[in-house]
């Protein structure tokens, strides 16, 4: 794990190799600190490519250092960290950072709100969840800048799922709501600093991970560890945001604000090719888990059980209760839709 005690002491040879330094900066340049929620591995696809562009583009008048997960804060502390201007922006989802919203519980993996990771961006840009995360952040001082789609949420185990059976007492490195979730079924949610996932599952702390799909398992070594590869999964995408203090996004020039945005944009839409494709072409083409599947009817139960935990996750407050009615709605309308939104 990389401690706060051990970065402090490694900061400065590490940022300065960074790729994403800037050498020499003008007085008058601003400067921001990021933290991602990805480690190093994966940092390279779902923010590296995003925060280069903009630091590019923006030169002298702004730039922005990155940090990966846990370097400056652990991944739970980063709500707070933002808030409090330690760290002026961060990747991440809702549940992950633990943020103090009506609207946590729907970040990361919320079980079976989407299929595909379209339905993310088309849920915050044409449904209103945009405006229901924008008045939430802004209650308690972060601006929400932009929510994208990332992979779907499959487990990745040391030995095989057949059935609902097999999850029984498996620990499983998971989000907080999908910890919760899955518990119901015998899964033992486990939570640790993203790095030392890799070191858990060989030294038998976990069982496996529900934290991806199989293009992270792949890229960050996962699949090194794990043996199979469940092909159910209990989201199709997870949501993430982007998210700034909002003083300090309050002070950066609007075309800075607006370049942001759009360095934002392009990333989530690397992320629906890099994850789309990749899912496929691992599962036809990786060599390093075995593919198993719980049949539709034993796994319909599970899908069952999502609707009544949506209900209760409804009856906690107005404001759940009114995005998970966006979730029905929508979800219901693009099952009249037919194929290819929804079948069976």
């Amino acid at each position: 794990m990389t401690t706060r005690r051990k970065f402090l002491k490694t900061a400065g040879v590490g940022v300065a190799a960074a790729p994403l330094a800037t050498p020499a900066l003008a007085q008058s340049t601003i400067t921001w600190r990021m933290q991602t929620y990805a480690g190093p591995a994966l940092a390279e696809h779902v923010i590296d490519p995003a925060i280069k562009m903009f630091n590019q583009i923006a030169g002298d008048r702004m730039q922005i250092e990155l940090f990966y997960a846990d370097q400056l804060v652990p991944t739970g502390e980063l709500f707070r960290a933002m808030q409090k201007g330690t760290i002026d922006a961060v990747q991440s989802d809702d549940d992950s950072m633990a943020s103090p919203t009506e609207v946590t519980v729907f970040g990361g993996y919320f079980p079976f709100a989407s299929r595909y990771s379209l339905d993310v961006p088309v849920l915050f840009n044409q449904w209103g969840l945009n405006e229901i995360w924008d008045e939430e952040y802004s209650k308690v001082g972060v601006k929400h800048i932009s929510a994208g789609a990332w992979d779907p949420c499959h487990f990745a185990t040391k030995d095989p799922i057949n059935s609902l059976e097999d999850m029984k007492g498996k620990r499983i490195f998971t989000f907080p709501t999908a910890g919760r979730f899955l518990s119901q079924f015998g899964v033992v949610p486990v939570s640790l600093p993203w790095e030392d996932i890799e070191v858990a599952v060989q030294t038998g702390e976990l069982d496996g991970i529900a934290w991806s799909g199989i293009t992270e398992d792949y890229t960050v070594g996962w699949a090194d560890v794990t043996n199979y590869f469940l092909t159910n999964n209990i989201s199709g995408a997870w949501a993430g945001h982007f998210f700034a203090n909002m003083d300090r996004w309050n002070e950066l020039p609007e075309d800075l604000q607006t370049l942001f945005k759009v360095c934002c944009d392009q990333s989530h839409y690397y992320r629906q090719w890099w994850y789309w494709g990749g899912e496929a072409n691992l599962r036809v083409n990786g060599t390093k888990m075995q593919l198993t599947t719980i049949p539709d009817e034993e796994w319909a139960t599970v899908e069952q059980a999502a609707v009544k935990f949506w209900d209760e996750v409804a009856a906690e407050s107005e404001t759940k209760a009114k995005v998970v009615d966006i979730f029905k709605r929508y979800n219901a309308e693009m099952l009249k839709a037919g194929r290819p939104y929804r079948y069976g």
